[in-house]
């Protein structure tokens, strides 16, 4: 899943308005912005699949780390006080609350091959990418709703604020339609840079758009 992430990550600025759009999808995606760097050192597994799933041709061979119910509770809370305590406890509730959420969101799209405990012996998913328009389904209607969430408790500032973030908005499910329906990754060390700088744009920009709104008092 990805723009589902994203759309968690938009609608958490209704309740905690103070924090950066980055921070907030930042929590959202942690796993898959820590994952592209283990896979690297070689701690994580992934191969090229084509046909292992109809969404995604990604065997995620082994990812107790990046990944696990256990380990991303322990990320969760490292998550939450390093961006959140200064913002208060409602702030650190809320981004360890979407950093768990990956894995919940992850077991309903993923085979059955997301860990719970710190290791790859016990594996659960709902198989939700053997879907292609169930996919699609689940992925925008939480993307719209997320997206109209976050609208609707913002407003710009300036032309940067309406534009640029338009921008993404229209920019993001391109790239999401581009990876469900392009060619497959050439290879692993292709897959894992392309990831984690993809996570990098998308944190930036949000952040910089997010910077040329503001809350609505409510």
């Amino acid at each position: 899943m990805f723009l589902g992430h994203v759309a968690l990550g938009m609608a958490a600025k209704r309740t905690v308005p103070r924090v950066s759009l980055a921070v907030l999808i930042l929590a959202a995606q942690f796993a898959d912005v820590v994952w592209p760097l283990l896979v690297a050192l070689g701690i994580e597994q992934v191969a090229i699949d084509p046909g292992n799933t109809r969404v995604t041709p990604l065997n995620f061979i082994s990812y107790p780390y990046s990944h696990s119910l256990m380990t991303l509770a322990l990320w969760a809370l490292a998550f939450g006080y390093a961006f959140g305590w200064t913002r208060g406890r409602r702030a650190v509730a809320i981004l360890a609350a979407l950093v768990v959420s990956h894995w919940v969101l992850d077991v309903i799209t993923h085979r059955p091959d997301m860990p719970i405990l710190a290791n790859d012996r016990t594996k659960i998913g709902f198989g939700l990418w053997n879907s292609i328009p169930g996919t699609m389904l689940v992925e925008f209607g939480m993307y719209g709703i997320g997206l109209w969430i976050y609208l609707r408790s913002t407003k710009p500032l300036d032309r940067a604020g309406r534009w640029g973030f338009a921008a993404l908005v229209a920019f993001l499910p391109v790239v999401y339609l581009a990876n469900v329906f392009g060619p497959p990754p050439p290879t692993v060390s292709a897959l894992w840079i392309a990831a984690f700088a993809g996570a990098v744009v998308l944190t930036v920009w949000a952040g910089w758009a997010d910077r040329h709104r503001t809350a609505v008092s409510r």
